[in-house]
């Protein structure tokens, strides 16, 4: 099998010139056409064009993007869609994605051509949302369908879906529903137009009826593919994040630059230590520098012996590893105030080997500018001069190499180049500190520290720290000052509640960034109905975007009533009853997730300078990407990249990274991968499918499709 086109031909000029032949006895192949790796996204605005192509971006995938909107657009004709490369016919695009079967309107041009193309070529179309109507290959809802709200609708996936592109699924696919008084959800569900080549993938009960509707099928007709969507939705809402994948690899047939996967990795900071207690009575942290009342009392928080053993259970039960970033001189501070007994950092350091570990400072102090607590909230402490007074860089280094040899005496299996700091100090922090402390990359650099954790909420950006690459993490609302569910809720309706109701008013005075609640949320119940709920739709909505960015919580959830489990366990556990089990939940640490966060940066970017050619012609994918530029893909299973099978397994494909060293890359499809269409010399040919009847019955009006705030 030829490894390359470029190998193939050059064996047959050696070959030629073997025989004595004269250099024109033979001539390369060109009737098999280049379909180059790249999507047409055709866009009216609409939310749902907007999702794929958003679905495109995350996964890093090249995409084209047509605003019917705008003036000044582009002409979608035969010479905007195809060309010739070396005498031979190109498609420029392997998919097009519309915003409905047909937004051009009845005898366009610009629809022709696509029609044309796409028989030419096998170009699949994706109608990103469409309504039910005979040239869609689905009659019309008022013939036993419906039209209307599919909020908290439980869809399925059908025997064709889960055989076909959306494998990945186990079966159901939930519809959000997540205030009752507003609409999130419309659908129009209808059955195929008797004779139809219509496949439905995914379905859903029709109100009222004992038939399905499909939501999601593929309209096979006139030489082309569509795949033809129903339902109205964003790039957020869950039942889109679940069929996204599936709707990518329709379209591309599973062979396409970029790849997607589903993660999820929690880091518990301040491990060993002690966390400060919310004060119902004060409404404030006493312990904590912006806690100034007299009266305040600390009461910590710290993990006991027992709850080592349940998160080691757990983990068990759910094939998952937390990161545990630690502090070593609160087990230090332990023994000295207990005649030498941490019965914590006993069985910690037993069990060490079920956990991962992450450098967090030895004493947790604040590594940014020197505080002055004597205002609240506090600022920075200045010199004479009136210049910033900056925490040294021999401070910063000594806490982070006291805490690695600490680590490293008790046995923990570390990586000595990742680090996070107490409350990510040392970087900047607004409004206080406006810029780094400019000792901490000094300190980084003094001890290799490559990868430091960052705050997702206050940079959700990866950037640079001296030698060290920041990796945000997503901040929980499951509070550090909290072990008891009733300490959480009262904290929270302090936050999130208005001055009139007994609150800070913080959620008033912020509105562009905080939703006040309309009333407190009762401190029995308020944790298990409100806050569980929507910290788990948050989180999971992450794991679900292709975001391998961590989320962090603290030891004080683990500790007590452990409040983090019930959303931790929401998570995985909604995330497995969606998923088969050929796509896991993806489980990184931190250095791995900085380099795959890296690796991403530089591939978007070099899409973006138009610095990245893929193509394939027949059974070789061939990727030319900048010099130390690591190409990302996604392709079937039996892909070979210099005979070595690419990638590794996820989701029934193959996928992963591969360096380019600034030579172009020749992967070998296997045989089992659908082939290209060659070109054809009359595209227009008339097919031979039996044409639906498309005639509007009497009175129904055509429709266009619904979308949210119409």
């Amino acid at each position: 099998m030829k490894r390359t086109i470029r190998t193939a031909v050059l064996t047959a000029g050696a070959l030629i010139a073997a025989l004595g032949l004269p250099a024109g006895a033979a001539q390369a192949d060109t009737s098999t056409p280049r379909v180059d790796l790249r999507v047409l996204v055709v866009s009216d605005g609409g939310p749902s064009t907007d999702a794929i192509a958003a679905e495109l971006t995350a996964a890093g995938t090249p995409y084209t993007e047509v605003d019917l909107t705008q003036s000044g657009r582009p002409v979608i004709d035969a010479a905007f869609l195809a060309d010739t490369v070396d005498d031979r016919p190109r498609a420029r695009f392997q998919a097009v994605v519309l915003p409905n079967d047909n937004p051009f309107g009845a005898g366009s041009a610009e629809m022709a051509a696509l029609a044309a193309y796409e028989q030419t070529y096998d170009i699949p179309q994706v109608d990103a949302y469409t309504y039910a109507r005979p040239e869609a290959g689905l009659q019309y809802p008022v013939y036993g369908g419906y039209s209307g709200g599919v909020d908290g609708v439980q869809a399925e996936v059908t025997a064709a879906g889960k055989s076909g592109p959306f494998d990945y699924l186990d079966g159901a696919v939930p519809f959000e529903d997540n205030d009752p008084a507003v609409g999130e959800s419309y659908a129009y569900l209808s059955t195929p137009v008797p004779g139809a080549d219509f496949t439905p993938y995914v379905d859903a009960a029709i109100p009222g009826k004992s038939t399905r509707g499909s939501l999601v099928g593929e309209y096979r007709h006139d030489g082309r593919r569509e795949l033809v969507v129903t339902f109205v939705y964003n790039q957020y809402q869950q039942q889109f994040r679940l069929l996204a994948r599936g709707i990518v690899e329709w379209m591309t047939g599973g062979i396409h630059l970029g790849a997607s996967r589903n993660y999820f990795a929690v880091h518990v900071d301040d491990v060993f230590a002690a966390d400060d207690r919310w004060s119902t009575e004060l409404n404030c942290t006493p312990g904590d520098v912006d806690c100034t009342d007299p009266n305040a009392t600390a009461d910590p928080i710290r993990m006991t012996a027992a709850d080592v053993d349940h998160a080691t259970a757990w983990q068990d039960s759910r094939d998952f590893t937390l990161d545990f970033a630690y502090n070593g001189a609160g087990s230090v501070d332990q023994r000295e105030a207990n005649n030498g007994v941490d019965a914590l950092a006993d069985r910690l350091i037993a069990d060490r080997g079920e956990f991962r570990w992450i450098n967090h400072t030895y004493s947790h102090p604040f590594l940014g500018c020197v505080q002055d607590t004597a205002t609240v909230p506090w600022k920075c402490a200045t010199n004479t001069d009136g210049s910033t007074r900056w925490v040294s860089r021999t401070e910063i280094s000594d806490e982070i190499a006291t805490n690695r040899v600490w680590g490293q005496t008790a046995g923990l299996p570390l990586e000595n180049d990742e680090l996070v700091t107490g409350e990510h100090s040392g970087m900047r922090v607004l409004p206080q500190q406006t810029e780094d402390n400019p000792n901490l990359a000094l300190a980084l650099d003094d001890n290799d520290i490559s990868w430091l954790g960052s705050d997702n909420s206050r940079e959700p950006g990866q950037r640079q720290v001296g030698p060290a690459t920041t990796v945000p993490r997503y901040p929980m609302n499951v509070f550090y000052n909290a072990g008891k569910a009733a300490e959480q809720v009262d904290e929270y309706n302090w936050i999130y509640t208005s001055r009139a109701q007994g609150g800070s008013g913080i959620c008033e005075d912020n509105p562009a960034t905080t939703t006040c609640l309309a009333a407190p949320l009762d401190t029995t119940t308020g944790y298990t109905d409100q806050i569980v709920p929507v910290e788990k739709r948050i989180a999971l909505g992450h794991v679900l975007s292709n975001d391998p960015k961590p989320h962090f919580i603290h030891q004080s959830n683990l500790a007590e009533e452990r409040i983090a489990y019930p959303v931790l366990s929401g998570v995985l556990d909604g995330y497995n009853a969606l998923f088969a089990d050929n796509t896991p939940v993806v489980n990184l640490r931190m250095k791995d997730i900085g380099t795959e966060l890296q690796r991403r940066a530089a591939w978007q970017s070099a899409l973006q300078a138009g610095q990245v050619t893929a193509y394939r012609i027949g059974d070789t994918v061939t990727v030319e990407a900048p010099d130390a530029v690591a190409v990302t893909a996604t392709l079937p299973t039996g892909t070979t990249l210099a005979g070595s099978a690419f990638g590794t397994a996820y989701a029934g494909q193959l996928s992963g990274w591969a360096p380019s060293a600034g030579a172009p890359l020749d992967l070998t499809l296997p045989a089992s991968a659908p082939a290209p269409a060659v070109g054809s010399s009359d595209p227009a040919a008339p097919a031979t499918d039996p044409a639906p009847d498309t005639r509007v019955p009497a009175g129904v009006t055509e429709q266009v499709p619904y979308t949210a705030g119409d």
